[in-house]
């Protein structure tokens, strides 16, 4: 029950602060924390779907929101570039209109069926990033696996790293209780021995995490058909979709170089840009800018929340992007998450 209080109040806050700064740019104030524009990130662009228990909810927009959004953006002037064009943007900005780069992360299939029809509708170019260990079958998205296990189950046992427990799931609280206490298991522990455990557990009640992956993530043949239109580009995305700040450097360093060979292989050219996996804080440091840099990137995000400064230019590789939210699908709060606004209301907290 507290959990989902928690829930609840803080997403009032963040609706309270888009709606504000909504008000604030309609106003024309604060125009000078809008910066040189914006990075957008998505995961899911499909039709809602009837499900009793989505704690992955803020991972998909419908596509008529998307392209209700794409069309606030342009009716308030901004510019549609593709994210490998940011950094000789940014340096030649003066004159120019704001712009925005979208990007969307781990290659659901969505994207290429319902996304890019609307990307296309506005010619808005997009990058999607690509994880090797998702696209050839070999990794799980243990946050869906999670999804749909404790959507099925209404009890199970699991040990915690205190030996086996009860866990109950006969409601939506408990359930929504359970998947942050097992989120906090996979980032609180070493990650791929964490993610197996899950893995093994679905496996124990009837569940392939990989069908999970086949179902919903692009393999590399639809890759290169989403590329075959000239708005779509791919980046690198890692292997394993690691947190790779708690890894080695040598193994943060091969998930990077062996995600761009990847991409490669694909799209016929490297990958210029990066996104690193969940992108907060804890997951990507600055080592991760310094190696990125090294293995040729020009382009890296984040999910801190931000819109693109002047002064961004010396830290190109661990840039901010705005979440477009499935909390919050109004187009005005895409309009108000562009004029930087909500960050600076909200102490640059998370806002998506």
């Amino acid at each position: 029950m507290e959990q989902g209080i928690k829930v609840r109040l803080k997403r009032t806050m963040i609706s309270s602060g888009l709606e504000a700064a909504a008000i604030l740019k309609g106003a024309g104030l604060m125009r000078g924390v809008a910066g040189l524009g914006a990075i957008f990130t998505l995961h899911h662009v499909r039709p809602a779907l009837p499900r009793r228990f989505a704690p992955n909810a803020h991972l998909e927009v419908s596509p008529g929101f998307l392209d209700r959004a794409i069309a606030r953006l342009k009716q308030d002037g901004y510019e549609f570039i593709a994210l490998d064009a940011l950094p000789s943007r940014a340096a030649t900005a003066a004159g120019k209109p704001p712009f925005v780069a979208f990007t969307l992360d781990d290659g659901n299939r969505d994207n290429l069926d319902h996304a890019l029809p609307v990307f296309a509708r506005h010619n808005a170019p997009f990058t999607v990033f690509v994880a090797q260990g998702l696209s050839e079958r070999t990794h799980s998205l243990w946050w869906e696996t999670l999804a749909e296990l404790l959507g099925r189950l209404d009890r199970l046992t699991f040990d915690f790293g205190s030996g086996e427990e009860f866990v109950p799931l006969g409601k939506d609280s408990q359930k929504h209780a359970a998947f942050a206490r097992f989120a906090a298991f996979v980032h609180g522990n070493e990650e791929s021995e964490a993610v197996g455990r899950i893995d093994e557990l679905a496996r124990h009640h009837g569940l392939d995490p990989l069908d999970i992956v086949r179902a919903s993530i692009m393999d590399r043949n639809e890759l290169r058909q989403l590329i075959d239109h000239p708005l779509a580009s791919l980046g690198a995305h890692t292997v394993s979709h690691r947190a790779l700040a708690r890894l080695t450097e040598a193994e943060a360093e091969a998930e990077m170089a062996l995600s761009a060979d990847y991409v490669t292989d694909i799209a016929g050219k490297r990958p210029v840009a990066i996104a690193y996996p969940y992108g907060t804080p804890e997951a990507v440091s600055q080592r991760e800018g310094r190696l990125a840099a090294e293995l040729g990137f020009s382009v890296g995000v984040t999910t801190r929340p931000g819109t693109i400064m002047a002064t961004n230019g010396a830290a190109a590789m661990l840039l901010p992007r705005l979440s477009l939210n499935g909390h919050y699908q109004k187009a005005r709060y895409a309009s108000a998450l562009a004029s930087g606004i909500p960050m600076r209301l909200m102490g640059r907290r998370e806002t998506a």
